[in-house]
């Protein structure tokens, strides 16, 4: 394998416009409504936002998910969000709506991360080079 081996993340949620709400205020994004995939719609009743990406840059596109039997919440699979500063995200997680985790912290030659809870329960981190 000649690239990173992930491509893509689903972060699993119970109120889709409160998470949009969430990740468009502490990145400062815009999420754009997903199509959902042919006969998926009626099996699982998805919904979906996505982040913004760009195929041809590093790092990886994602999309939040409102899915019947997916749940969010701690002890999941950890993502972390790239910024130019983790304790600017962490410090407006807080304002819209999310808990503090893990206050900024140093990770050696990987740069500094935090951790916070967003409103649907599950924990993400954030990452910097400062």
């Amino acid at each position: 394998m000649d690239t990173n081996p992930v491509v893509s993340f689903e972060l699993y949620v119970d109120d889709l416009e409160r998470a949009r709400a969430f990740y468009e205020t502490v990145l400062g994004i815009t999420l754009r409504p997903v199509t959902t995939p042919p006969g998926a719609a009626t099996a699982t009743e998805m919904q979906m936002l996505a982040f913004p990406a760009e195929v041809t840059r590093t790092g990886t596109g994602g999309v939040l998910v409102k899915m019947n039997g997916m749940s969010p919440g701690i002890g999941g699979t950890l993502i972390y969000f790239a910024t130019d500063d983790c304790e600017v995200q962490q410090e407006r997680a807080k304002k819209a709506g999310g808990q503090k985790r893990i206050d900024k912290f140093a990770m050696g030659e990987f740069g500094f991360c935090s951790l916070v809870i967003d409103t649907e329960g599950n924990v993400v981190g954030f990452n910097s080079k400062v």
